[in-house]
């Protein structure tokens, strides 16, 4: 590691290596610290078998052909699948109760009742209205579901009175593309170029004095300015220490936007079993309040992937993976049956709470404090600096919005030192 340089950037996620590699175009010495023993952040992909990928965190090239990654890609030969986007539309997804396929007059019912959750929900934030999603969606228990469903995934243990209608209103609903070898796979290829510190720890930021001191588990390192790009759980959790400590509006915004949890298992299952016409996108639940996302191979090959939030992603997390997976294959029996289980070959479920680098899955802003994303992303005293998707705000909780903030930062920092070098193109 270098003893002195123009930023030391801390996270080697989609953020992180992004402004990296823009702070190096833009002439500025750059150290690139990463905790972990590999790049990516929340970012990872896992082969199951030679050919069958399961990613543990961000899946999807949000938006398609507008994403920043979808060139990249293309760049580095990696395939794309496109034809599948639409089955993952509320229009296309199968709605499983108790282990039925819902009628098709319980379904007009329900996404009727979905689209009107949704109109208001946008109608509110249109209008600059920052209240808990519970308080403009109509309260109809029979309805609910599959809208309680998709909030569990999309806002984990978030409940509609704890997600903000300015953060949901302002998402992003296309998934667009998937990478067929994962998009950790993708941003592993693209960041490997990048020089990184890899298993050096940021312990403390001492910025008393003249230059900004990073203090690790391997040694100090000194640099003109900061670049801190990890989660919001780990900064609220003093996972980093500053000193003198952060200003009050600084901290507020870190402690206004929490991290949720939203957990995932992926199951391989006996090849041949799931045939064309079983691949599609589900939203199955059960009247005692079991609910997940379950992709059935929508994409290819012999894996499914079964995604809960809610009080279960929690709860099954700290029991460990097999209650995940049993968890996991109930909800895939609601699709196939019980005899399902004996086609499970292989299971890989995450942790996002318990993961130490992120305590969690992405930024959730707490309702009437969705404005606190721009405050984080506000440097302090134009010394360090903050980028990660939470610092986003229609792309929070994205790859891509990692990536958008780390080049927003990186720019903020060379124009501050290195003004005079032209600015980049996006993909790198």
């Amino acid at each position: 590691m270098s003893a002195e340089v123009d930023v030391i950037v801390i996270g080697a996620g989609a953020a992180g290596l992004a402004a990296a590699r823009e702070l190096s175009r833009r002439g500025c010495s750059v150290t690139l610290l990463e905790a972990a023993n590999r790049i990516g952040g929340r970012a990872f992909s896992e082969e199951f078998v030679p050919g069958e990928w399961f990613d543990h965190g961000c899946a999807w090239l949000v938006g398609g052909e507008t994403n920043p990654f979808t060139p990249i890609a293309t760049e580095h030969g990696l395939s794309l699948s496109t034809e599948t986007r639409p089955l993952f539309t509320l229009e296309h997804t199968r709605l499983i109760r108790n282990g039925r396929r819902i009628d098709a007059a319980e379904r007009k019912a329900r996404l009727a009742y979905y689209e009107a959750c949704e109109t208001a929900i946008a109608a509110a934030a249109e209008e600059g209205r920052d209240v808990p999603l519970s308080a403009v969606i109509p309260q109809d228990p029979a309805l609910d579901q599959p809208f309680r469903t998709m909030i569990d995934v999309s806002w984990g243990d978030a409940t509609t009175d704890r997600v903000s209608t300015i953060d949901h209103g302002t998402g992003e609903g296309d998934l667009g593309y998937r990478v067929h070898k994962g998009l950790g796979t993708l941003v592993a290829i693209w960041g490997a170029d990048m020089p990184v510190s890899l298993n050096v720890t940021a312990e403390r930021i001492d910025w008393s004095g003249p230059q900004m001191k990073v203090i690790t588990d391997k040694g100090t390192l000194t640099a003109k300015t900061v670049l801190i790009t990890v989660s919001t759980g780990v900064l609220a959790d003093e996972r980093i220490r500053f000193h003198p400590p952060l200003p009050d509006w600084k901290q507020e915004a870190i402690n206004d936007l929490p991290m949720i949890t939203e957990n995932k298992v992926g199951l391989y299952l006996r090849p041949g079993f799931i045939t064309d016409a079983d691949r599609a996108y589900h939203a199955t639940w059960t009247d005692d309040g079991l609910s997940a996302k379950v992709d059935t191979a929508v994409t290819g090959g012999n894996t499914a992937v079964v995604l809960f939030g809610g009080p279960e992603a929690l709860s099954l997390e700290k029991e460990g993976p097999a209650a995940m997976e049993s968890f996991a294959t109930d909800r895939l029996s609601d699709i196939f049956g019980s005899n399902v289980r004996k086609d499970v070959r292989r299971s890989i479920a995450t942790g996002w709470k318990g993961n130490q680098a992120t305590l969690g899955s992405w930024a959730a802003a707490r309702p009437g404090r969705a404005c606190q994303r721009k405050r984080l992303a506000q440097s302090v005293d134009d010394r360090f600096f903050f980028a990660g998707e939470a610092t986003m705000t229609g792309s929070k909780g994205t790859c891509h919005g990692a990536y958008f903030s780390g080049l927003r930062a990186a720019r903020e920092i060379a124009d501050k030192i290195a003004p005079a070098m032209p600015e980049a193109g996006l993909t790198g």
